[in-house]
C-alpha cells in the first residue's frame, strides 16, 4: 500500500469548479501590484536594497546579493510586471514562477526584513505555481480560445490548508503565559495608540490589553474552521475584516491584514465565486471538461505529503534548542508568530588585535542602517554575522589576528534589562550554524 492511498482521493481529484481558485489568482495578483507599487513610491528599494554597506543574509544564502542601482529597480519592475502575470492570467506559469523567485530573491538578501506575510506571499506564490488557476477567466485562455472551469480539488484545498497552518500556528504561539495571563506585548503597545479614533480611550485600559490578546488566540485558532462550515462562513468573514481592519488601523503591519482578507475569499463556495464571475464574464453553459490536471503524477501527491509535512514542522523545530525562544530566537522565524513580544537591545563591539597591541570601540550605526542595527541587537546570529563582518574587515585592514567581543543587553517585554551574549566569547572564533548558540547568556527570571 502507498502512502497517497490513504489520502481520500475524492477530495483530490473531485470536480471543483475553478472560480474560486481565478478569484484567488486575481486577487493575489493585484494585492501583489499594489505592495510592489507602495514598496517603490516610500522609498523602500533604495532603502533596504541599495544604500546599506552591509546586509545579514540566510545561513546558506551567502550567494544572494543585492543587485544594487538600477538592479534593484529592474528586479522589482520584473516583479510587478509578474503580478500583473498572475492577475490577468497571461502567460500563467512563467508570471508565477518569476514572481516566486524575484520576490523570494529580494526576501532573502537581508533577514533585517523578515516577516511572516512575506514568507507567506512566498509559500502562496509557489503553490500557485503547481495549480491551474489560469485554465478559465483570463487571457491564457482568451489567447488559447479554450476555457476549462473544472479542476482538480487538490488545487483549490492546498491554499485552503496553507491558510489554516498559518491561523493555527499562529494562535498556537498565542497559548503563552506573557500574552494570556500578562496581556503581554498588547499591554505595552495599545496605550500608545489612544489617539485612534472612537475607540482611542479604550486602548488605555489594561482589560482591552487583556480582551485584544484572548480574542486574538480564539480568532486565529478558529478563523478557518468557522469560514470552513457554511453556516458560519458569512459571520466569520466580516469577523475577519473587522479583525484585520482594525490590526492594520492600530499596527504598522503593512499589507498583510488586507491580503489575508482577500484571499480568505477562497474559503467561500463554488457558487459565491460563480456569481461573481458571472457579473464580470458571462459566459454560457460552461462544459464539464476534464483536464489533465485531475490524473497528476504521483510524484507530485509526495511532494505535497513532504511539503505541508514541512510546514507542520518548522514552527515546532525550536524545541531542538535549549533555552526561551523568544530570548535565543533558534527556530523563531518560519515559525508564524506574528506580534507576540516586545524586544529591544544594545550591543557594544569591541575589536582587538593582540598582535599589535590595539583595540577598537565599534560603532555599528557606522556600517548599519537604523533598522538594521535595531534589528541586530535582538537577534543572536545577525549579532554574529556582524561580528563577522568587523573580522574579516579588521584582519582586510591590518592584516592582522582578530578579537571581537560583545557587551549585549536585551529586554523582552518591559521585563528588565539582562546580559544577552556572553562578553568573554571571540566571536570571530564562533562558527555560524544551525546549532545551538551556547554563547547567548541564559534569561534569568
Amino acid at each position: 500500500m502507498t502512502v497517497t492511498k490513504w489520502l481520500p482521493k475524492y477530495r483530490l481529484n473531485q470536480v471543483k469548479h475553478i472560480a474560486p481558485l481565478a478569484t484567488f489568482r486575481v486577487a493575489f495578483g493585484i494585492m501583489m501590484l499594489a505592495s510592489i507599487i507602495r514598496f517603490w513610491a516610500n522609498g523602500w528599494i533604495a532603502k533596504q536594497y541599495i544604500d546599506p554597506d552591509f546586509y545579514f543574509p540566510y545561513l546558506g544564502f551567502e550567494w544572494i546579493q543585492s543587485w544594487g542601482e538600477p538592479g534593484m529597480y529592474i528586479l522589482f519592475a520584473l516583479m510587478g510586471i509578474a503580478a500583473i502575470g498572475i492577475a490577468l492570467g497571461a502567460f500563467y506559469r512563467w508570471s508565477a514562477t518569476l514572481f516566486f523567485v524575484s520576490f523570494t530573491y529580494v526576501e532573502l538578501i537581508d533577514k533585517t526584513n523578515y516577516l511572516n506575510h512575506y514568507y507567506f506571499v512566498s509559500i502562496i506564490a509557489f503553490l500557485l505555481i503547481l495549480v491551474p488557476a489560469h485554465k478559465a477567466y483570463s487571457l491564457d485562455a482568451w489567447r488559447k480560445k479554450k476555457q476549462e472551469f473544472y479542476v482538480p480539488a487538490w488545487s483549490i484545498h492546498i491554499i485552503i490548508l496553507q491558510l489554516t497552518l498559518v491561523y493555527c500556528f499562529a494562535g498556537l504561539a498565542k497559548l503563552q503565559a506573557d500574552w494570556l495571563l500578562e496581556a503581554l506585548p498588547l499591554k505595552i503597545w495599545l496605550p500608545s495608540r489612544a489617539d485612534t479614533p472612537i475607540i482611542g480611550p479604550l486602548l488605555n485600559y489594561k482589560l482591552t490589553a487583556y480582551l485584544f490578546s484572548w480574542f486574538g488566540a480564539f480568532y486565529d485558532l478558529s478563523i478557518p474552521f468557522f469560514l470552513l462550515w457554511k453556516r458560519t462562513r458569512i459571520f466569520a468573514y466580516l469577523t475577519v475584516i473587522v479583525f484585520h481592519f482594525m490590526t492594520a488601523a492600530l499596527f504598522q503591519i503593512g499589507m498583510f491584514p488586507y491580503i489575508m482578507v482577500v484571499s480568505t475569499l477562497i474559503f467561500f463556495s463554488e457558487d459565491f465565486h460563480k456569481k461573481l464571475w458571472h457579473k464580470i464574464m458571462p459566459i454560457q453553459k460552461p462544459l464539464l471538461t476534464h483536464s489533465s490536471y485531475f490524473y497528476k503524477p504521483i510524484v507530485l501527491q509526495y511532494f505535497l505529503i513532504i511539503f505541508f509535512g514541512l510546514q507542520i514542522l518548522l514552527p515546532f523545530r525550536y524545541a531542538l534548542y535549549p533555552g526561551k525562544l523568544f530570548w535565543t530566537e533558534q527556530g523563531y522565524r518560519f515559525s508564524w508568530r506574528v506580534m507576540l513580544m516586545e524586544k529591544v537591545g544594545y550591543t557594544q563591539f569591541t575589536v582587538n588585535l593582540p598582535e599589535k597591541n590595539k583595540a577598537f570601540e565599534v560603532i555599528p550605526s557606522q556600517y548599519l542602517t537604523p533598522v538594521q542595527e535595531k534589528m541586530m541587537n535582538t537577534q543572536p546570529d545577525m549579532i554574529l554575522q556582524f561580528a563577522h563582518f568587523l573580522r574579516d574587515q579588521y584582519q582586510s585592514d591590518y592584516n592582522s589576528e582578530v578579537e571581537v567581543f560583545v557587551e549585549s543587553y536585551a529586554t523582552i517585554n518591559g521585563k528588565g534589562s539582562r546580559p544577552f551574549i556572553d562578553p568573554a566569547v571571540n566571536l570571530a572564533t564562533v562558527k555560524n550554524s544551525y546549532q545551538h548558540k551556547n554563547w547567548v547568556l541564559p534569561y534569568n527570571q
